[in-house]
């Protein structure tokens, strides 16, 4: 515990919201480091709302025949709110004919009062900045990160060059980290809300542990599988296992910024489109230079440090390269177990309040009868699919398991990306 004289802010974890003013605005960086001195990173997210007059684009009536490349469809299995992710590639699209599928009555939300019963359903159940936007712009923001490119000439899409996302009512992402343990930035342009959940960095490792447990095939298959991003786990499951974390629901013209080892997921409650790319700062360097990395080549982002630690750590360079410097990170000096103060506070401050979600999630998608089975085999089809990559990648198998997932007449997901 820190001594009773040392104000921690934010102790309680919450996720916090920000209202800069146009000069604030004015620098990204300066005001990142404001939101860190008042103790947003410990919640791992945080939300910002553009001051007044602000916009990121003048109009989004031109961007109707742009192309979606690479369309990818989820489909998820499971049950009892814990559920595996997989994406499979459909045929290129435009906005427009995204914008009617995501309106249809087969993929469109259904009835709902406010968002926390949109929530409880779905349990149950490049950029477009313009160019003279020079405020927070996803694609010029002139953090630290930019020596990827200028000193190593490393150009990696989403992390640090945008990425744009059009989803649509139950499309969401699975618990995971930025590459590198990153930060981002993420803003909503159009359309429906975003529902976004976050863990403190301090717990992270307690949410590591329990995935492994609830998914222990792909855990065997790799040392950071959740970087393949396929883990879906309800804040039920969580709650049940106190592992403390926050929710938050973002809405057309709001940003929101996760900090480094902050696992976060979230869902769209309808058609929209978001912009998002990863930054650093100064406080990363030391995350970049211990951060997991998927060790089975499934989804592996690396990039040196050698740049960063040389120019913003040059006293400790040569300790780096010879493998000497051990420094603790921030969020495991002060919050270090789940019995400390800042995890009381956190139970007093939260103001979420969540609903039990029913065992049979997710019950609008078919399967093949196989792959049905395999929702009662529970843990035995985890241990199948985590052997059969195994030998898939010893003998050069075909996807059988991905042939399995084949969605039948109402998949569960259309989640659709596309690079500028």
């Amino acid at each position: 515990l820190l001594p009773a004289q040392v104000q921690v802010p934010n102790p309680g974890c919450a996720i916090m919201t920000f209202y800069p003013t146009l000069e604030e605005f004015e620098d990204f960086s300066q005001y990142i480091a404001y939101m860190e001195s008042q103790g947003a990173h410990h919640a791992g997210l945080a939300k910002v709302i553009p001051p007044k007059g602000w916009k990121a684009r003048q109009t989004y009536e031109d961007i109707s025949d742009i192309v979606i490349a690479a369309p990818l469809q989820q489909v998820a299995f499971g049950e009892a709110g814990v559920f595996t992710q997989y994406h499979r590639k459909k045929r290129a699209m435009t906005v427009s004919q995204y914008h009617h599928l995501a309106h249809t009555v087969k993929y469109q939300a259904p009835p709902h009062l406010d968002f926390e019963d949109l929530e409880q359903t779905y349990w149950k159940t490049g950029s477009l900045f313009d160019e003279n936007t020079k405020q927070w712009n996803l694609g010029h923001l002139g953090t630290i990160q930019d020596l990827l490119e200028q000193e190593c000439g490393v150009a990696i899409d989403g992390v640090n060059s945008p990425y744009l996302y059009f989803g649509m009512w139950k499309t969401g992402f699975a618990w995971h980290t930025e590459d590198m343990d990153l930060y981002s930035l993420n803003f909503l342009h159009f359309g429906e809300p975003k529902t976004w959940y976050a863990v403190p960095p301090a717990h992270g490792r307690r949410l590591e542990r329990l995935a492994r447990e609830l998914f222990p095939g792909p855990a065997r298959g790799c040392e950071a599988f959740l970087r393949h991003k396929v883990a879906l786990i309800s804040p039920t499951v969580l709650k049940a296992q106190g592992i403390p974390f926050g929710r938050v629901t973002q809405e057309a013209g709001e940003f929101m910024v996760t900090f480094p080892y902050g696992y976060h997921s979230g869902f769209n409650h309808g058609f929209n489109c978001a912009e998002a790319i990863n930054f650093a700062t100064p406080r990363w360097v030391d995350y970049g230079k211990v951060a997991s990395q998927c060790s089975c080549g499934e989804a592996r982002v690396v990039f040196s440090m050698d740049a960063f630690v040389r120019i913003l750590q040059p006293e400790r360079y040569e300790l780096w390269k010879r493998g000497q410097d051990r420094v603790a990170l921030e969020h495991t000096e002060h919050l270090s177990s789940p019995g400390s103060l800042e995890l009381s506070a956190w139970r007093e401050v939260r103001s979420w309040r969540l609903a039990p979600c029913p065992r049979q999630s997710f019950g609008y998608f078919q399967v093949p009868g196989l792959a049905r089975k395999a929702l009662l085999c529970g843990r035995w089809w985890y241990w199948l699919h985590g052997l059969y990559q195994i030998l898939q990648s010893l003998f050069f198998l075909p996807d059988f398991f991905g042939n399995l997932l084949t969605p039948g007449r109402h998949p569960l997901t259309d989640f659709i990306h596309w690079t500028r």
